[in-house]
């Protein structure tokens, strides 16, 4: 009875310790992409690199899903998702980015994929402090792997339009320093971690997201990168429509402030006249 004990024990150990291990698998799987992506990209096999990039998001999102759903989240999971998205979504796009259009450039071109390396990794280095502090409805600061992707499709993109010859390096140069700074900035982008999308019911939801992968089936490389563009874009907008909402609201305040302010002193007048009136009858 003992020996059998002993042996369901040490069945449920092993079963645990498969479980923990397969979290973490798909976390080595999304580092292996974006190690192949670097080999590409220095093969000069750009548009696989950036497939490679793609590929990695794909596994990133698949092993925190894996991780809840059979209850092996853990730090060291954590810790190692964090340095496999600064070698997969900060070093790889960043080096494509270099090989693919800032190489002519020279100095500037290298720095600013060292800069975009930097800011992925501060941006990591952010959200994994904040997280708790933030919460999951929204990111401060683009996502380091949206920021990679936006490199990776901008190579599909231009590959699918089959513009001739080398590409014009300085939009690139612009775009990369763009990317850099919205990763570190305070400005805030959209989670889909909460939003239940695999719970609405909707018909109309349904038809939207068919027409969706409809478009995106029939342009892929165009369309990716139309979305993540559009998400980007998105940020900085929403933060401008924000702010001006707030002194909207701040002027809207001082203007309620003032004309309470008039009214007391109409009042205050109103009532020394009156005063004043009685004084003069009583006289």
């Amino acid at each position: 009875m003992a020996r059998r004990r002993r042996k369901d024990r040490k069945k449920i150990l092993e079963r645990k310790k498969a479980i923990y291990v397969l979290p973490n698998l798909i976390t080595t799987a999304s580092l292996f992409a974006g190690f192949y992506s670097i080999v590409s990209a220095i093969d000069g096999q750009f548009v696989t690199a950036a497939w490679a990039i793609m590929a990695s998001l794909v596994l990133d999102g698949l092993d925190g899903k894996v991780a809840r759903a059979t209850g092996s989240q853990s730090r060291f999971g954590v810790e190692y998702d964090s340095l496999s998205d600064l070698v997969a979504f900060g070093v790889a796009p960043a080096l494509l980015a270099f090989f693919w259009a800032l190489q002519p450039v020279g100095r500037l071109g290298w720095l600013a994929a060292f800069l975009f390396v930097a800011c992925g990794a501060l941006r990591l280095a952010r959200f994994n402090v904040q997280v708790e502090e933030v919460g999951t409805k929204h990111f401060v600061g683009l996502p380091i792997p949206a920021a990679a992707c936006v490199i990776a499709t901008s190579v599909m993109f231009v590959d699918q339009l089959g513009y001739p010859g080398p590409v014009t390096e300085w939009p690139v140069v612009v775009m990369v320093f763009v990317l850099s700074f919205l990763m570190v900035s305070n400005i805030h982008y959209l989670s889909f971690k909460e939003l239940g999308i695999a719970k609405l019911k909707s018909f109309n939801w349904l038809v939207a997201t068919l027409l969706l992968f409809i478009l995106v089936a029939v342009q892929p490389k165009i369309m990716f990168f139309l979305v993540l563009a559009t998400y980007v874009v998105l940020g900085p907008l929403g933060a401008a429509l924000m702010a001006k909402k707030r002194a909207k609201a701040k002027e809207d305040a001082l203007a309620a402030k003032k004309s309470k302010e008039t009214k007391d002193q109409v009042d205050v007048s109103g009532q020394s006249n009156a005063k004043e009136e009685a004084a003069e009858q009583l006289s």
